[in-house]
């Protein structure tokens, strides 16, 4: 399915329709368009396999190891699903990611995927460390805004998720029967959460992404964070949003894509 001039268009139009304003911090600058993660992939030469009509959509590598599904009917607080099939003596691995992750985020990990940008020598902690967040003792990082956590849980099988990002609205009051985390007045606004094998590299592109300081995009009536987010007027014009994310899309698809395997989409 390769990106058509279409479809770049119909991205740019929307832009020439809203009036863009700066928003952050990124992780309650709610999803914005999508296109920034499909767009990429298209580009790399990822597949649509779904049905056109659905609400949801499937996209799957050239090589079909990965899959990527985006529900948003689904009946969990994960709309977005990315799994790598096991290949060889590479285990598989799924990482999935709540309603309001930021597009644009998500699109730093998928962007990496597709890209095999190599492995850097910082890991997740020390992305978080260089951009002034607090990790405690057990390896807990908070952001300056107190409402982001991203933490490493203890590998405990093949099934565990040992890292996790949980964004919740620090001043809200949730009235609910279900027990909350202790200390956690907040409610549930958005998650990530990483498989045990997930490359690290990835990991840690999504946390250079989340913690880039530059903000983040939005139109004005755009769905964000109800609290704790600040906005205002963009120096950036509609058209400058459109060249950057058509630089970003050309550049993944001059890279050469991985090959087809001999067996059939997952």
């Amino acid at each position: 399915m390769p990106l058509s001039e279409r479809q770049l268009a119909a991205f740019a139009d929307k832009q020439a329709t809203q009036i863009p304003y700066d928003t952050s911090p990124r992780h309650l600058a709610g999803p914005g368009d999508a296109r920034h993660v499909t767009h990429g992939l298209a580009a790399a030469g990822w597949n649509a396999v779904s049905d056109p009509l659905s609400a949801e959509f499937v996209l799957v590598s050239p090589d079909l190891r990965h899959r990527l599904q985006f529900d948003p009917q689904s009946r969990t607080s994960a709309w977005w699903r990315l799994r790598a099939e096991p290949v060889g003596t590479e285990p598989g691995w799924y990482a999935e990611f709540g309603e309001h992750v930021p597009s644009e985020v998500l699109a730093g990990l998928t962007d990496a995927l597709v890209a095999q940008t190599p492995t850097e020598p910082k890991g997740p902690l020390a992305v978080l460390d260089a951009a002034g967040w607090l990790i405690d003792g057990r390896g807990v990082a908070y952001s300056d805004h107190p409402s982001c956590k991203v933490e490493r849980l203890p590998g405990q099988g093949a099934g565990t998720v040992p890292w996790r990002e949980q964004v919740r609205v620090a001043w809200n009051i949730v009235v609910s029967d279900l027990p909350t985390d202790v200390g956690s007045r907040g409610t549930h606004l958005w998650h990530a959460a990483f498989h045990r094998y997930t490359p690290e590299r990835l990991v840690t592109a999504f946390l250079k992404a989340l913690t880039d300081p530059a903000p983040l995009q939005r139109g004005l009536f755009d769905c964000t964070a109800t609290y704790g987010v600040t906005q205002k007027p963009s120096p950036l014009t509609p058209q400058q949003t459109v060249d950057a994310h058509t630089t970003r899309v050309k550049a993944l698809r001059a890279r050469p894509a991985p090959h087809a395997a001999s067996r059939r989409p997952p």
